[in-house]
C-alpha cells in the first residue's frame, strides 16, 4: 500500500511524496515503455524534490484504493485536511499554468528541428508536458478519493526541528525517517 508524506521541508514549504510499493518491478517492458524510461532517464530536467512530487501525483492514478494514506508530523495537525486540499488545488492550478506555457512554446521548439541533428528541446518540452500532464491526472484522482491522515512521530520530530532550525540535526532526523518508511534520498526532497 502507497503511503503519501505530506510534510514541510527546511524551507518550511509543504512537499508531497510517496513510498515506493513494495514488490519486484515487471522484468520484460513493452518497446514503447522503455523507449519511454530511457527518455526520461537522459533528458529529465526537473529537480530531483519536484521530481519526487510529480512522481508521487502521478502514482495515484494506479492506486484502487478508495482511501490513501496520508502521513504528516503533529505541527500540521489542525485543519490538515483543508491544509491537504488547499495544498493540491493549487498544485492543480500551477500545472494547469505551466501545460498552458509549454504548449505554447511546443510550436517554437518544433521550428528547431530546421536544425542539423535531434532536437532535443522539443524532446525536453515534450518530456516535461507529459509529465506534468500526469501529475495533473494524479492530482484529480487523488482530490477523488477518501484521505486518512496519520501523524508519524519521525515527521514531528523533522518539523519541530525545521520551526527551531535545529539545522545540526537534520541529517540524523531524515536517515531515522528514511529507514523507518524505506524512503530514499530525502536529503534532496526536503534539505538540499
Amino acid at each position: 500500500m502507497i503511503a503519501y508524506f505530506f510534510v514541510k521541508d527546511a524551507r518550511t514549504d509543504p512537499r508531497l511524496f510517496c513510498s515506493e510499493p513494495p514488490g519486484p518491478m515487471p522484468a520484460k517492458f513493452s518497446k514503447s515503455k522503455e523507449i519511454w524510461e530511457a527518455a526520461k532517464k537522459k533528458l529529465m530536467l526537473l529537480p530531483a524534490r519536484t521530481l519526487r512530487q510529480e512522481e508521487a501525483l502521478a502514482k495515484a492514478l494506479r492506486i484502487p484504493e478508495s482511501s490513501v494514506t496520508v502521513l504528516h508530523g503533529a505541527a500540521e495537525e489542525k485543519h490538515i485536511n483543508l491544509r491537504f486540499l488547499f495544498f493540491l488545488n493549487k498544485r492543480r492550478s500551477q500545472r494547469l499554468l505551466l501545460l498552458i506555457g509549454e504548449g505554447i512554446l511546443a510550436p517554437f521548439t518544433g521550428i528547431l528541428a530546421l536544425l542539423p541533428g535531434p532536437n532535443i528541446v522539443f524532446y525536453a518540452l515534450a518530456l516535461v508536458m507529459i509529465t506534468h500532464w500526469q501529475s495533473l491526472r494524479g492530482i484529480r484522482a487523488l482530490l477523488a478519493k477518501n484521505h486518512e491522515y496519520r501523524v508519524d512521530p519521525l515527521l514531528t520530530e523533522w518539523e519541530t526541528a525545521v520551526a527551531e532550525g535545529r539545522e545540526a540535526d537534520y541529517p540524523g532526523i531524515l536517515d531515522r525517517i528514511e529507514k523507518a518508511h524505506g524512503l530514499k534520498d530525502l536529503r534532496k526532497v526536503l534539505w538540499k
